[in-house]
């Protein structure tokens, strides 16, 4: 068994980035429901829909100076205000009584958001290192796949008897908080503990243009990715699959494949390398595209989206590993909000991107240009990268000074 999950500050980990995966998708079940309750708003068609986006928008805007917040305040305490803001605005549809009021709460949830991922992502660095850093954020994303699968599976039972009742699932970050903030201990050199002082000396040369180059592959990725959710459900209806529970079953196997894939992403990046990773990933989410486009069945759509489901598990966890490895300590967390920054401006761009592309040339017309751009990319990534890439530590784990009665 890896050591990483024998440790509680993993799981702690694991546990608040399953959160971010709630922001957006939850609530999707309860949108026809929402706008029915709410029918007599002219706006309600356009208000639901923004229910969905409004968090990411949110996070693009103020991830960045979250992240810079965590450098400067440290780690655990933005983390756990994140996580009240979250459960209270989360919650707050529960109750509410007028759509823009929702959507305001909405609004407010993604500081929430934007305060957990930034923090939790800059523990990692503070917390690992190495390919056990690489491994935990690959843990993370397979956690929070199967986090967003049985949310979402959830959230759709509830709205079949309220369709306020998923809001009350944002809840959880109540009961976390009191264990979070057990099992969290904030990194030495924000504690006042002789520890790693996190100076400049341990980033790399060129640091800043590779975070550069993670940051814009991370939101280009998405730009392109998120033409799945956002398409394919009406691609599988132009095809003749119009029950429901085939774009469930569609939906599922990428989010299965994603789950699986981010695990083994840890285990074999240190094998393919910083390059190696996201260019393998990238094909296979090219692979996963042109299959979209080319195929007319439900078998060839399930096989498609899983591939697509494992080119984004072996990408984005290398993204922010990449980025924390090359970054000084002290930067940490603004790189890890400028990354989740990218990745939610990404999911808000992507149906601008695609919406036109799907008018002019169809929905299998607009796969084939997913399939080709990320063949660009993938080329692309691996030219740019080629003079930034370089050896890194292979220490396993940074370990917390030992603390009395408690083993190192």
């Amino acid at each position: 068994m890896d050591y990483l999950l024998k440790d509680p500050r993993s799981w702690g980990l694991m546990l608040a980035a399953m959160l971010t995966i709630m922001s957006n998708a939850t609530i999707t079940p309860s949108l026809p429901g929402l706008e029915a309750i709410f029918a007599d708003n002219s706006r309600a068609p356009l208000l639901t829909r923004l229910l969905i986006t409004a968090p990411s928008l949110l996070v693009a805007c103020v991830a960045p100076f979250a992240g810079a917040m965590t450098d400067r305040l440290g780690r655990k305490r933005p983390l756990l205000i994140g996580l009240v803001i979250y459960a209270v605005a989360g919650t707050a549809g529960l109750y509410l009584d007028s759509l823009e009021a929702i959507l305001a709460s909405r609004l407010a949830l993604g500081l929430g958001v934007a305060a957990i991922m930034t923090a939790q992502a800059a523990l990692v660095g503070d917390y690992f290192d190495g390919p056990a850093r690489g491994r935990l954020m690959g843990y993370q994303m397979g956690a929070t796949n199967v986090g967003g699968l049985v949310f979402v599976t959830l959230a759709g039972a509830l709205a079949a008897t309220d369709a306020r009742l998923p809001f009350a699932i944002y809840g959880l970050a109540a009961l976390l908080l009191p264990l979070l903030a057990v099992i969290l201990p904030e990194p030495d050199r924000f504690s006042g503990t002789v520890g790693h002082a996190g100076g400049s000396g341990d980033s790399e040369p060129g640091w800043r243009m590779t975070v550069a180059v993670m940051t814009i592959a991370a939101g280009l990725t998405f730009v392109i990715f998120y033409a799945v959710p956002t398409q394919v459900p009406y691609h599988l209806r132009g095809i003749g699959l119009e029950d429901p529970r085939s774009a469930g079953l569609v939906m599922g196997a990428m989010m299965f494949a994603a789950a699986i894939m981010s695990v083994v992403s840890g285990l074999i990046r240190p094998r393919l390398g910083r390059i190696g990773t996201p260019v393998s990933g990238y094909l296979s989410l090219a692979a996963g595209f042109a299959g979209l486009a080319a195929g007319q069945s439900l078998p060839v759509a399930m096989v498609s989206t899983a591939l697509i489901g494992a080119g984004l598990g072996m990408c984005m966890p290398t993204f922010i590993t990449t980025a924390l490895n090359v970054t000084p300590a002290r930067r940490r967390g603004l790189v890890t909000g400028l990354v989740t920054a990218s990745i939610f401006l990404g999911q808000f761009l992507s149906p601008l991107a695609s919406q036109p592309l799907v008018t002019h040339l169809g929905y299998s017309g607009a796969f084939r240009i997913g399939a080709f751009a990320f063949v660009a990319l993938a080329a692309a990534l691996t030219v740019t990268l080629h003079r930034q890439a370089g050896p890194r530590s292979t220490n396993p784990i940074r370990r917390m000074p030992a603390e009395p009665g408690r083993k190192s």
